[in-house]
């Protein structure tokens, strides 16, 4: 799954990116009161050494994103977990890895993407210790949170520094390595949950993490050079802001979640909806007022950045959602162990790998629109099957096919996200909606695995039934936004050059 845009992250403006502005050309005289672009100093020659090290932190990122989801049902045994807390285990991480990581590239910006990256990488490792150890669903859930904190100050500050690394043409190189990260994370960290939950037990999950962030504490102040980072003055942190529309989405969720135990017209639903709601607005109100917003409300207004962000937002949460989905049925359902499950989903690695190549080639000879309409309308004929075949169906020949099919549609549909919301709008606002983008991926997860939990799960286990209600509504969200895709998006072929910033 390819979580993160190849381009830099909103602490990286390219208006503000060194190395970009040396892209255009150093020989300019930038005129009096200007700040002169910086010389770029020779090739550091342990920068692959460094994308390496680099790469592997955002590996563990990717990773936890879902491991977790075959472990799912031995959490429940073993720490008492109800169908609240299950989902939670979830979508705590991913709440706070999306809605914190705005904050985490101003950061970077403010005191230095090599000091932050270090930062975040050994509060993940940290908070992975916490969750391994946890006696009960307080501690797991309290460390799944610091998870998600350290992820948000990890993954922009070491795309900030993949940028910086690199020039002209070894940084596209760079960028394509990083976004290959992406696309074979989730699907390995399936796996890999699997095979350690069958093997030595769940917490060896989170215990994983830990032998390779302390290696990677060692080596990364090692390999990454102090003089690639940039720090630039932020002018003030929204720390205001990331709280907002943090708490604004744990409240959606909550609200979602607690509809499938009180259901949709209860005070304890509508209420954390409302509030929800509520929250949203008082984080518009807040960036509207601060002189250093999170997010510049004004790029909501483009409609290619609002196209690409939805398409992201429906495909992370059709794709989590059927991890999680398809480890529910086949463990509950099937009665499949957790490695087995884990080595069914592995052929959706390269299937979503396989859509999003076809679909970075069709969306420049076709556009985003035909690209964005024929994914999601793989992605819902995938899954119809699932909709309407028997629970007790055999998962070799009905789920395997049909998560693999859909796969492959998310995958042209999250090159076409990333491709119309930042190769239709101008270079030097890639960086900013890159961010939004990176958001929205996040929080798709979070939000999609919050409703399907809620219309599949009982207590704790799956009802065969509510499965089949849960892939029906995800075959439908598909279809619906395959119909909506050419309304949505603007006409027009992505950008194919300027750099990073271009679409590859």
């Amino acid at each position: 799954m390819p979580t993160h845009s190849s381009a830099p992250s909103p602490a990286h403006d390219p208006a503000h990116d060194p190395g970009h502005a040396s892209a255009q050309g150093d020989a300019h005289d930038p005129g009096p009161g200007s700040t002169p672009h910086p010389v770029q100093p020779p090739p550091d020659p342990r920068r692959w050494t460094a994308l390496a090290m680099i790469c592997a932190a955002q590996f563990m990122l990717i990773l936890d994103v879902t491991v977790v989801n075959v472990a799912l049902p031995a959490l429940a045994a073993d720490l008492d977990l109800d169908r609240t807390a299950l989902t939670w285990v979830v979508t705590a991480y991913t709440l706070c890895f999306g809605g914190l990581m705005l904050l985490g590239g101003r950061l970077a910006d403010a005191l230095g993407a090599r000091r932050v990256l270090l930062t975040g990488l050994a509060l993940f490792t940290a908070a992975s210790l916490a969750c391994g150890l946890a006696p009960n669903a307080t501690v797991l859930l309290a460390g799944r949170v610091a998870q998600g904190v350290g992820a948000a100050l990890l993954s922009p500050a070491a795309l900030a520094l993949v940028t910086t690394l690199f020039h002209g043409r070894e940084r596209p190189k760079a960028l394509g390595v990083w976004a290959a990260i992406g696309g074979t994370g989730s699907a390995v960290g399936v796996l890999l949950g699997g095979a350690l939950t069958a093997g030595p037990g769940w917490p060896w999950i989170f215990y994983v993490n830990v032998p390779v962030g302390l290696a990677l504490l060692v080596m990364l102040p090692r390999t990454v050079p102090t003089t690639t980072v940039v720090k630039r003055s932020a002018g003030g942190l929204d720390v205001p802001g990331a709280l907002l529309v943090t708490s604004a989405t744990g409240a959606l969720i909550y609200g979602l979640v607690r509809a499938g135990d009180s259901g949709w017209t209860s005070a304890a639903t509508l209420l954390p909806l409302l509030g929800a709601f509520a929250l949203y607005g008082g984080f518009a109100a807040a960036e509207r007022r601060s002189r250093t917003p999170l997010m510049d409300l004004r790029m909501l207004t483009r409609r290619p950045v609002v196209a690409g962000s939805f398409l992201m937002l429906v495909a992370t949460a059709l794709l989590i959602s059927f991890f999680f989905l398809g480890s529910m049925r086949l463990q509950h359902v099937h009665g499949l162990d957790a490695l087995r499950t884990g080595l069914l989903f592995l052929p959706i690695a390269p299937t979503t790998a396989i859509g999003a190549h076809l679909g970075s080639r069709l969306v420049a000879t076709a556009g985003p629109r035909a690209c964005a309409t024929g994914g999601m309308a793989v992605a819902a004929l995938g899954c119809l099957p699932l909709a309407l075949l028997s629970p007790d169906s055999g998962p070799w020949t009905t789920l395997l096919p049909a998560l693999a099919t859909a796969s492959l549609g998310l995958g042209a549909v999250f090159v076409t996200a990333t491709t119309t919301a930042l190769g239709l709008i101008t270079p030097h606002e890639a960086g900013l909606a890159s961010g939004i983008v990176n958001t929205f991926h996040e929080l798709g997860g979070s939000i999609g695995v919050a409703v399907v939990s809620t219309i599949a799960l009982g207590a704790t286990a799956p009802t065969p039934n509510g499965l089949t209600t849960a892939f029906t509504l995800c075959t439908a969200a598909a279809a619906a936004t395959a119909l909506a895709a050419p309304l949505l998006i603007p006409r027009g072929r992505p950008h194919l050059t300027g750099g990073p910033h271009g679409m590859h």
